[in-house]
Parts: C-alpha cells; sequence; structure tokens
C-alpha cells in the first residue's frame, strides 16, 4: 500500500471510528487491492459486506475505468411502504398498461428529498452517519400521517405535500445536507462558520429549521454539493405523457385510497453519474461473443448505451458497456429489452420513521438493521425490510430452497470408504468433510446412501441463511426432507436467522427426492427423530407427516411422485395458520419444481423436461411463491436473496508440485 494511500485510509478510519461497524476495507485490502479500487467496489454495491465488494472487484477486473477516480452520486428520497406502495404499483401498472410508458415509470414511487450529488468513495459512510443523526433528531416531530394531494396538468400527474408535514420533511432533508456537508465535506466548525458568513457572528440567534436552512446553504454553496429540497414536495405518479391521456390518468390517480396506512422511509441511493444520460438495457439470454470487440453477456445483466455514439454498429447491433463488468462491446441489440433508469441504482441505508414493532423480537431485529444497512428508531428495530414485512405479513409465502453441496457430489460414490478406518471409524481426509458426522444406530454404513453436506455445504448454507436474515423475511414455519443433508441445512439456516431455538424442523418424507434417482432397489435408511434430536437437531416429534416414512416406494413412477409431493405441499400450506409469514421447504432441486407448480395450478412439466430442469438447479438454489389474494391464486414472485454461484476448486497434492517427483 502507497504511503499516500495509508494516510487516507487512517484518516478515514479514525474520522469514523466509534461510529460504524468494523471496516469492511480490511478484508479487501488484506487480498492486496488498493484502498482506491476497495473503496470504489464498497461504494459501487452500497458498502453491505466484504463479499459482495469483491465478487465486483473480480467482474471488473478488466474494466478500463477501475482505477479512475469518479465518485458515485448520491440522493436521498422519501419512500412509501406497505398498502399505500402497493396500490401506487397498481397505478404503475395499470397506467403502462392504458397508456404506455411515460418518465414516471423510470423510478419507484419516492419524494425528492436531495437532488443527487457526489461523494467520495472513502466519505461514504459519513453520509450514513448523517442519515442517522438527521433521522433521530427530527423522528418526534415527523408527522404521523404525511396528507397527499392530487395534482394534476397537461404533462404532470402527482400528489403534493402541503403544510406543516411538508416543513418537518423539509427540515429533515436540511439536517441531512448539513451534517453531510460537515461529516463528509470540508472539516469546519459551525463556529468558523458563521463567523465567516458576511454581516453575521457566531453568537447569530435562528429558529432551529432557519438555522438548518442557513447553515446548509452556505456550506454547500461554498464546501459541498448537497441541495435539499426547498422546492413543492410531490410524488410523482406520471410525467411528460401524451394530453389525451391525462383525463384516464386522473380516473386511475383518483383511485388510489390515500386511506391506507404508511410508514415512509428516507432511502439514499447512488448511481454511476457517467450513464445518466445513456438509455438502460437489460440482458434477457445469454449471449457468448463471437469476436473480441464484443460483449458477454448473461441473463440480468444491465447494459448502458449512447445513442449517439452507434454510427459504428450494424444493424440489429448496438455498442454498450456493461455495469456488472464496466466493459465495452458490441451486442446482439434483440437480446436485450429497455430497463428503467433506476434498475441499476444502489441502495445504500433507509432511515425508516414511526414503524411499529414486536418488542419481544427486538434484539433479534438488531443485527438485522445493522448487517442490511437501515436505520430505525431505537424504539422500532425487529425487521429490516418494509417491503419483505409486506410480504410476509399480508400474504401468505412458500419459499422451497434446495440443500447445500453434498460430500458424494464431490467426492463420487465411493467417498465413504475414503473417510472410513478399517474398524468403521470415520475421520477427515479432505478439509471438504465435515469436522464430524452425527452418530446412527447401525453405524457409519448407513451414510452411504444418506450422505452429509460438505464443509463447503454447510458455509453454503450458512450464507444462505445470513443474507435471508438481512432481508428482513420472517420464517414462520420449517419443513424438511427427511435426508440428512436438508434437515442439516434447514437447522444452519435457522442459526442464522437466530430461530434455531423457536422452529422446530417438521421432517416431512412427502418431499424426499424422487425415489427412482436413489440408489439401489430399497430406499435408502434414513435417520430417526430421535436420532437426529440425539445429534442436536430440533426437530418437532409432534407433527404428523402428509406422507409417513414407510409410505416411500423405491423405483416409484413420475406420477407416484409428483402425487406424492402435491398432496404434501397442500398439507403443508394448510397446516399453517393464515397470514403468519413464510413457510420455508428445505429439500431437494427437483422439489422446487414439484412443490411449486401444484400451488401454481401448473400440471406436471414431461419427465424429460423434468430431468433436464433438475440438473441445473444448483446448491440453495430458492423458489418463492407468494399468495395473491385479491386475484385468489399463487404466483412466482423473485427469491428474497440472489443466488449463490462459486467455482470449483480441484484436488492439490503438493508432491507432485514439486519438480522430480
Amino acid at each position: 500500500m502507497a504511503a499516500g494511500e495509508t494516510q487516507l485510509y487512517a484518516k478515514v478510519s479514525n474520522k469514523l471510528k466509534g461510529r460504524s461497524s468494523p471496516s469492511l476495507l480490511e478484508p479487501l485490502l488484506a487480498m492486496g487491492f488498493p484502498v482506491h479500487t476497495a473503496l470504489k467496489a464498497l461504494a459501487a454495491t452500497g458498502r453491505k459486506t466484504a463479499e459482495e465488494a469483491l465478487a465486483w472487484l473480480r467482474d471488473h477486473c478488466n474494466d478500463p475505468s477501475l482505477d479512475d477516480p469518479i465518485p458515485q452520486e448520491y440522493a436521498l428520497f422519501l419512500c412509501p411502504t406497505g398498502p399505500l406502495l402497493e396500490k401506487l404499483q397498481e397505478f404503475w401498472r395499470e397506467s403502462k398498461r392504458q397508456c404506455a410508458k411515460n418518465r414516471a415509470h423510470e423510478v419507484f414511487p419516492h419524494v425528492t428529498l436531495c437532488d443527487f450529488f457526489t461523494c467520495e468513495d472513502q466519505k461514504v459512510e459519513c453520509l450514513y452517519e448523517a442519515l442517522k443523526r438527521a433521522g433521530d433528531r427530527l423522528l418526534g416531530s415527523f408527522p404521523t400521517a404525511v396528507p397527499l394531494a392530487l395534482h394534476s396538468s397537461i404533462s404532470y400527474l402527482g400528489f403534493f405535500v402541503n403544510g406543516s408535514p411538508a416543513d418537518v420533511i423539509r427540515e429533515f432533508a436540511m439536517t441531512f445536507a448539513t451534517e453531510a456537508s460537515l461529516l463528509a465535506g470540508t472539516s469546519v466548525s459551525r463556529f468558523w462558520i458563521f463567523s465567516q458568513v458576511p454581516g453575521h457572528g457566531p453568537n447569530l440567534r435562528l429558529s432551529n429549521l432557519t438555522r438548518a436552512s442557513f447553515v446548509s446553504h452556505y456550506i454547500l454553496q461554498k464546501y459541498c454539493s448537497v441541495k435539499p429540497c426547498t422546492k413543492q414536495l410531490h410524488l410523482t405518479l406520471a410525467h411528460k405523457f401524451y394530453p389525451h391521456h391525462q383525463r384516464t390518468l386522473e380516473q386511475l390517480a383518483r383511485a388510489i385510497p390515500l386511506g391506507h396506512s404508511c410508514q415512509w422511509t428516507a432511502a439514499l441511493y447512488s448511481r454511476d453519474m457517467r450513464f445518466v444520460h445513456y438509455q438502460t438495457l437489460r440482458a434477457l439470454f445469454q449471449y457468448k461473443p463471437q469476436n473480441v470487440d464484443e460483449l458477454t453477456l448473461s441473463p440480468g445483466d444491465y447494459i448502458f448505451v449512447d445513442p449517439t455514439q452507434q454510427d459504428e454498429a450494424s444493424e440489429g447491433w448496438v455498442i454498450g458497456i456493461s455495469q456488472r463488468t464496466g466493459c465495452r462491446g458490441f451486442l446482439p441489440e434483440n437480446y436485450t429489452d429497455r430497463a428503467s433508469e433506476s434498475d441499476t441504482w444502489v441502495k445504500h441505508r433507509m432511515y425508516t420513521f414511526s414503524l411499529a414493532t414486536d418488542l419481544n423480537s427486538r434484539r433479534d431485529g438488531e443485527a438485522s438493521s445493522r448487517c442490511s444497512g437501515e436505520f430505525l428508531p431505537q424504539t422500532a428495530r425487529s425487521l429490516s425490510s418494509l417491503q419483505a414485512l409486506q410480504a410476509t405479513v399480508a400474504r401468505k409465502s412458500v419459499l422451497v430452497v434446495r440443500h447445500g453441496e453434498r460430500v458424494d457430489q464431490i467426492f463420487g460414490k465411493a467417498w465413504l470408504q475414503q473417510c472410513s478406518t478399517p474398524d468403521g471409524k470415520y475421520y477427515r481426509p479432505d478439509l471438504n468433510f465435515p469436522c464430524s458426522l452425527p452418530r446412527r444406530s447401525r453405524g457409519i454404513k448407513d451414510f452411504e446412501n444418506d450422505p452429509p453436506l460438505s464443509s463447503c455445504g454447510i458455509f453454503q448454507s450458512r450464507i444462505a441463511g445470513d443474507a435471508l436474515l438481512d432481508s428482513g423475511i420472517r420464517i414462520s414455519s420449517v419443513f424438511a426432507s427427511p435426508a440428512l443433508r436438508c434437515v442439516q441445512t434447514a437447522k444452519l439456516i435457522l442459526e442464522e436467522l437466530k430461530l434455531e431455538k423457536k422452529i422446530k424442523i417438521r421432517v416431512e418424507p412427502g418431499v424426499f427426492e424422487w425415489t427412482k434417482w436413489e440408489a439401489g432397489k430399497t430406499t435408502p435408511t434414513l435417520m430417526s427423530l430421535e436420532e437426529l434430536k440425539e445429534a442436536n437437531f430440533n426437530v418437532d416429534t409432534d407433527y404428523r407427516p402428509a406422507f409417513p416414512m414407510s409410505a416411500l416406494m423405491p423405483a416409484e413412477s413420475y406420477q407416484e411422485y409428483v402425487d406424492r409431493c402435491t398432496a404434501s405441499v397442500v398439507q403443508m400450506v394448510n397446516t399453517c395458520p393464515q397470514d403468519t409469514g413464510v413457510i420455508l421447504i428445505v429439500s431437494h432441486g427437483s422439489t422446487l419444481d414439484s412443490c411449486t407448480r401444484p400451488l401454481l395450478g401448473l400440471p406436471p412439466r414431461e419427465c424429460g423436461d423434468f430431468a433436464q430442469l433438475v440438473r441445473k438447479i444448483p446448491s440453495l438454489g430458492m423458489c418463492f411463491c407468494e399468495e395473491n389474494k385479491e386475484e385468489g391464486k399463487w404466483e412466482l414472485v423473485n427469491p428474497p436473496v440472489k443466488t449463490l454461484t462459486h467455482g470449483a476448486n480441484a484436488a492439490f497434492n503438493w508432491r507432485n508440485w514439486i519438480s522430480g517427483n
């Protein structure tokens, strides 16, 4: 690390010391990344985890702008949540369907508090501190209800915020701007600020609002670029639409019930300032380059396209820059679709006002809110995501998860011979074997067709559980296949969710793997509930499964397997009370299909298609179903956490590496 970078890092660390969590820089610096690129990666990923920043750095290893000192642009928005957000999103969908897309569809529902401004990467945490200070200061006076008045013109439709609630919200914005400038801007004292203002001295007396406005305006003009919104506060519904659509949009807007309860969050977002005026495309399909000047595409990638730079592109092709890699190249336009501007923005931190909470679960929520970056009032820290709260409380949901990596998946069918002594005892021949195995009444041989998780599988499961904790999802009940690897995965996820002692695992043989795919002519010998309990698994011995273990048949037909899963998932859903959160089912790759299609009202796949699909499901793959009560059906929605992807790691023998041996 260069001397200048070391001094910079030390300065920033000391400035934030005592206010922030342990530095996320440390593990990145330990890997040899320069300070400026590590800080850039953290800023680009919302400073959530070092792992996300590391993944960003690996993706951007060929980014020609990686070393450029280009900061992110930040903005502060006041965002509605809960039932009001749901109604606004319904308006978004219906207005787009009836009147086509307009500028409002580029961004989610929000009230702008501060326009976009730049902040150096090493000072981003100062913005987080400023948000928390401003929120804590205005928490007591923040309006319990924000009145919204509909306003319409020939090119604009939206809600205006008026009266004293608007004044309090403006004061919050000004306070944030002031704090952000003092923390992230030039280090100057308030005394010095007032002494430098022409015609005013340090003893100038102002009201709180006037003082905040005065100080922030002076500092921002001279030392920083943060500008709080001082104009009419508004929540845009439609903007720059065709005039003949105004009446239809007004009718849709008047149908929005404003009596719904709403909790508001102040959210800090960032964007890449280089691509503000570019078009944003989303990749629909995978594309492997045929030439060196073409981009690699993966489904979901975002591509920035400058319309003024397309002269050299052939028909059907465009030139773009990948958000994921930072690389520039040609790509087939028909592999993409138009995306919204805000799809590429990064959410950093939130401050939630007047969130009701279950005080008994506050302790669990504190860890969650710290990880996810949401600042909740001290009396309300049990949930880290209001949207997750809405999804898990207002609607019944089912999350189906495949187990983690199993040992025979890595070491083959003869894995047990590799870790057994002649007298039948277990030892660990490779670090990816688990440290130990639970005791079974018939000895180690019963593990042969009921393998445990590998060490990597254990790690995968914990990562998934930790991510679920960060998402704010509320698990209410857990079902698991009787296979050891599934029960282990469920236990590890619950441990990361801090629920291992509160929720018992219900072992359901009905969601066991298709027995035709199991080795041997008999069903595997699985651990009994007593053995699982002895091995410290918190299983529910009172649960009566939909499909008892004794009913599992070897080499069952595909239809028998489908019928078994259908009956099981229906009972599992009906067993759980209405509106109590997410039902977690930890099972096999096959159940991501066989346990969701019955809920969705879809017929079974063709057997061949089913087999091909299951082969592509990775460890900890997830499917998330949500009940749509309004339409009386279940729907597939985005899982609460992202996919876990990692590479292979071949066996290594140091003797073979040494020359001559």
